[in-house]
Order: C-alpha cells, then sequence, then structure tokens
C-alpha cells in the first residue's frame, strides 16, 4: 500500500472536519425538544402538567387538593372526593328541576286524558245518560230510529261515536275525572305562582278592610268562603257541591261557627245512626264481639 503523503493527511483532515455538522443536522436545539426525544420523559411532564392545570382551575376541586395535602391520613374520604369529582356528572341543577317540573305536568296531563275518557266510557253505558243523548240526537238528526224505537243504522256513521261526542258535550264532569287541563298541572301552577300570590294578597287586604276594619255584613261569596273553610273543603271539592246543598248551607247560616258545630254534630249522629242500621256494620261489630280476644299479640314470658 502506497503510504499517505503529507497533502493526503491534510486532506482527510479537512474532510472530517466539513462533515461532523452534517452528522448532528438531525438535532437542533430551537426545534421541537431540542437535543431529547418528545416521547420520553417530556410526554410524562405533559401529563403531570396537564393534570394539575385541571386540578387547579376548578375552585371546589383545588379545595379537595388543599384538604388532601393538609390531611393526607385521611385516605378513604380524599380517595372518596377526588373520585366523586370525576365520575358524578356536572349537571345544572336548573335543566334538572326543569326536567322533572316538565316530567311531572306531563304525567298530571296525560293521567287527567285517561280519567276523564273512563268517566265519558262509563258515562255512555249508563241508561239515563244513554237515552238523554240519543233524544238529543234524534233532535239534532244525527241519529234516527226506527218504529221500535232501535237506532238505525247511517251509511257513513257510527252511532256509538255520536251518542259518546253528544254525552261528552253536555257531561258536566268534576272532581278527579274532570277533562284535562294544562291549567291543572305543576308547570302552570309554577309559571301563574307569582300572580296568585298577588290576588291573594291583594283578596286578604280587602277582606281585612271590610271585614274586620269596617265591620260590614257577609256578603254571600264570603259566606261560602267561610262555610268552605269550616268544611277544610279545597276550592274543588266545594265547588262539586250542588247549588242545593250550598244553598242549604246558607240558609242554615253555617259560616257561624256555634251553627257550623250543631249542624256537623247532627250530621254525625246521622251518620252513626246510619252505620249502625247497615247489615255490614252490625256483622263487623258482632265479629269484633266474638273474636276480639283471638286478636293480639303473643304474651311475652
Amino acid at each position: 500500500m502506497r503510504p499517505f503523503s503529507s497533502f493526503g493527511w491534510i486532506y482527510l483532515i479537512v474532510l472530517l472536519y466539513l462533515c461532523e455538522p452534517i452528522l448532528s443536522v438531525g438535532f437542533a436545539e430551537e426545534l421541537y425538544c431540542g437535543l431529547e426525544n418528545c416521547y420520553d420523559e417530556a410526554e410524562a411532564r405533559f401529563r403531570v402538567i396537564a393534570t394539575a392545570y385541571e386540578t387547579l382551575k376548578d375552585d371546589q376541586t383545588r379545595s379537595d387538593y388543599d384538604y388532601y395535602l393538609d390531611h393526607p391520613e385521611e385516605r378513604f374520604y380524599n380517595y372518596y372526593q377526588y373520585y366523586r369529582r370525576r365520575v358524578v356528572p356536572k349537571v345544572d341543577v336548573r335543566l334538572v328541576i326543569l326536567g322533572t317540573i316538565i316530567s311531572i305536568s306531563l304525567f298530571q296531563y296525560f293521567s287527567a286524558k285517561q280519567k276523564y275518557s273512563e268517566a265519558i266510557s262509563y258515562a255512555v253505558t249508563v241508561g239515563k245518560f244513554r237515552n238523554m243523548a240519543i233524544n238529543a240526537g234524534v233532535e239534532r238528526g244525527v241519529l234516527e230510529v226506527d218504529s221500535k224505537g232501535k237506532l238505525k243504522k247511517i251509511k257513513g256513521q257510527n252511532n256509538e261515536d255520536v251518542i259518546r261526542s253528544i254525552i261528552e258535550e253536555n257531561m258536566d264532569v268534576r272532581g278527579g275525572y274532570k277533562k284535562e287541563s294544562v291549567y291543572d298541572t305543576l308547570a302552570w301552577h309554577c309559571i301563574a305562582f307569582p300572580y296568585v300570590v298577588f290576588v291573594y294578597l291583594c283578596w286578604y287586604a280587602k277582606w281585612v278592610l271590610k271585614y274586620w276594619i269596617k265591620r260590614e255584613e257577609y256578603d254571600e261569596e264570603a259566606k261560602l268562603h267561610l262555610i268552605r273553610k269550616n268544611l277544610g273543603m279545597s276550592q274543588n271539592q266545594f265547588n262539586c257541591m250542588t247549588d242545593d246543598e250550598h244553598e242549604d248551607m246558607l240558609a242554615r247560616e253555617l259560616w257561624i261557627q256555634e251553627k257550623f258545630k250543631q249542624w256537623k254534630a247532627e250530621k254525625d249522629a246521622e251518620e252513626q245512626e246510619r252505620l249502625v242500621q247497615s247489615g255490614r256494620y252490625k256483622r263487623y261489630k258482632r265479629f269484633m264481639k266474638n273474636n276480639a280476644g283471638t286478636i293480639s299479640f303473643l304474651d311475652e314470658d
């Protein structure tokens, strides 16, 4: 082999010197993670920083973390607080309340609709209401009867549907089976609550001024209000009573406490007498008299 000349050695040294920057051109301190690998320690540090940010950005989570630092010995409580914050979804309470009110209102509306439909279906089967509906249908010309008094079949018409519609038009269903209405739902009561309170305050102020301060005589509306209050009924329950019953109570002056108590005692006595006369009540009393000794708890030693 021919040895290098002095010029050859110089050429080799210069070549190695020039190639040195090329070997390190793949890692630069000013790019990405510099001379380190982003997938190593940098990724772990990022997770720590992200967790710290999520912990400290929320006031409640930060408060739990401070408690955790101050009380590390309460291990189970700290675990509970930690997972409670992350597992339990953060839901706006207002949306929960609104959804609950809407759900209850929908249930009330459709339940009332079902009950009203049951009441009409029952009324259709009652002979009295059915005959009245048939007579009304004949007068209107929507129903026809033959010489024997039976309904004629009309092409393209269901007589039962006509009878049902006539009964529904003329029936006055009250109480728990009355016709469904949005005004009887919880949602409407919540909406109208401020107005109802305002109306009640105005009515109460008028009542105090008129009957307590000026000492005026009670009008019929005030008398009925006092009677309803003495009976312990709601407005809907009181409205379900007939006009004759209202007139009888007004005639007996039941808005006066003394007269109401006397009337109530008489009613209770009549009810008790009716129960005594009923066979079922007599059998019940006889059963209790003959078997009272056998209905008891076991005696303890």
